[in-house]
Formats: structure tokens, C-alpha cells, sequence
């Protein structure tokens, strides 16, 4: 599915340009076109940054639990290691469907874990593309921009690239905050 939506949307682009170059010589004036790295953007906005320590401080006392449990694991299977021999059978047989108990409970921690950790970093990001996406709208109205273009460009000149403005305008609106 995602290849297919890649292809779509470079075939998008490629017709957008297609288009461009082909009324360009019939519209009056010049086509001002802008560029951005949208990946640079999402690294360095410090809402970015804000955000993925937020995310930290929310799911860090859920980490230390999984990894306190992982820790418990270990040491029951190096007792049980250790001191099978000198068990006898009913105890032995005892401790590892005790540990393998433990071993479902962790894996099953884990998974809702990821599970709501991945809920919330889309949640964020979510909210980091709609303030991202509305200082593109507005750097492209107060500029005069026809068209400003994302990922998937292979080659911009620098004179295009409007990645610093969008960061120093994100800057400051992140420092308002």
C-alpha cells in the first residue's frame, strides 16, 4: 500500500510539474516556487523537540516497569538454571510455568506499550503537521508564493528552499508558547 501511495504521489507530482511547465509560458509574469524539507523541518522545530520529550516524561515510568520486569525474568531463569537440579520435579515444573506466566505478562506489557506509545506519537505529530502546515500557508501568502513543494523534490537550488524561514518562524512561535 505504501509503494502504491509513493508512486501516486510522485506520478502527482510529475503531472503538477508537467502542468506548470506547460502554462507557464502562457501565464503573465513568474511562477515563484518554494521548497521544503519537510524531514529537516520535523527534526529541528522545537515543538518537535518538545513534543518527543513530552512523550519521554509520559511513557518513561511504563519503560522502567517493563525493564524492572525484564530484570525479575532474568534472575527467576538463572535461579531456575541454577537450582533445578536440587528441586524436585512438582517445584521445578512449578517455576517455569511461573516464569513463563511472567515471560506472557512482560511480552503482553511490551506490546501495549508499543501500542500506546505509537497511539501518541501519531497524536503528536499529527498536531506538529497542522502548526507546520499553517506557517507554509502563511509564509507563502506573505511572500507571494504559486507553489511551494515537499518531499519527493530531488534537487532544489537553495534560493528556493524555504526550510530556514519555516524553523525561525516555528522558533519563535514555539518560544511564544
Amino acid at each position: 500500500m505504501g509503494v502504491l501511495l509513493n508512486r501516486v504521489e510522485k506520478l502527482g507530482l510529475l503531472f503538477v510539474i508537467w502542468f506548470l511547465a506547460a502554462v507557464a509560458p502562457a501565464v503573465s509574469g513568474e511562477l515563484k516556487i518554494g521548497v521544503v524539507n519537510t524531514p529537516r523541518v520535523l527534526q529541528e522545530a522545537p515543538q518537535a523537540r518538545s513534543s518527543s520529550a513530552s512523550l519521554e516524561q509520559e511513557f518513561a515510568p511504563r519503560e522502567r516497569k517493563l525493564v524492572e520486569s525484564q530484570k525479575k525474568i532474568k534472575s527467576k531463569e538463572e535461579r531456575l538454571l541454577r537450582d533445578s537440579a536440587i528441586m524436585n520435579e512438582s517445584e521445578r515444573r512449578r517455576s517455569e510455568r511461573d516464569l513463563l506466566a511472567m515471560k506472557r505478562e512482560l511480552k503482553r506489557s511490551q506490546d501495549e506499550f508499543r501500542e500506546d506509545l505509537n497511539i501518541r506519537r501519531n497524536e503528536e505529530l499529527r498536531k506538529l503537521q497542522q502548526v507546520i502546515s499553517k506557517v507554509i500557508d502563511d509564509i507563502a501568502k506573505e511572500k507571494g508564493f504559486d507553489l511551494i513543494l515537499g518531499e519527493n523534490v530531488i534537487y532544489a537550488d537553495e534560493s528556493i528552499d524555504i526550510t530556514d524561514q519555516i524553523l525561525e518562524r516555528l522558533k519563535k512561535a514555539g518560544s511564544g508558547k
